[in-house]
């Protein structure tokens, strides 16, 4: 299990935690995080459980796939080096303090 900390756009906080094998995108989804849409179920299909991760996780967490890459270019404001799709990112002991901000907006 993992403590995640989910950070709304406007800086409100909610740290839950997240049984190991489901994704970031379903701990968001199972604790009503809001700001993570994943509108696709966590196909990698879409871009709207994108988030920035914090710069402290960004060289911890493994690299983006090809087809992360590609849904990443619909993503609001994608930046280059902290933007992942939550879908994407599993959750085991090794990710115990994760901190990502949703965007202003997902699209």
């Amino acid at each position: 299990m993992a403590k995640i900390t989910y950070v709304e756009h406007n800086g409100t906080e909610h740290t839950v935690d997240v049984a190991n094998g489901l994704t970031v995108m379903e701990g968001a989804r199972d604790n009503n995080i809001p700001g993570i849409e994943a509108d696709c179920g966590g196909a990698c299909a879409c871009s709207t459980c994108h988030v920035y991760v914090h710069p402290d996780w960004v060289a911890k967490l493994p690299p983006r796939e090809d087809m992360e890459e590609d849904m990443l270019d619909f993503a609001y404001e994608p930046d280059p080096d902290r933007s992942r799709l939550t879908c994407q990112l599993k959750v085991s002991d090794a990710l115990d303090g994760l901190v990502v901000q949703m965007p202003e907006k997902q699209i």
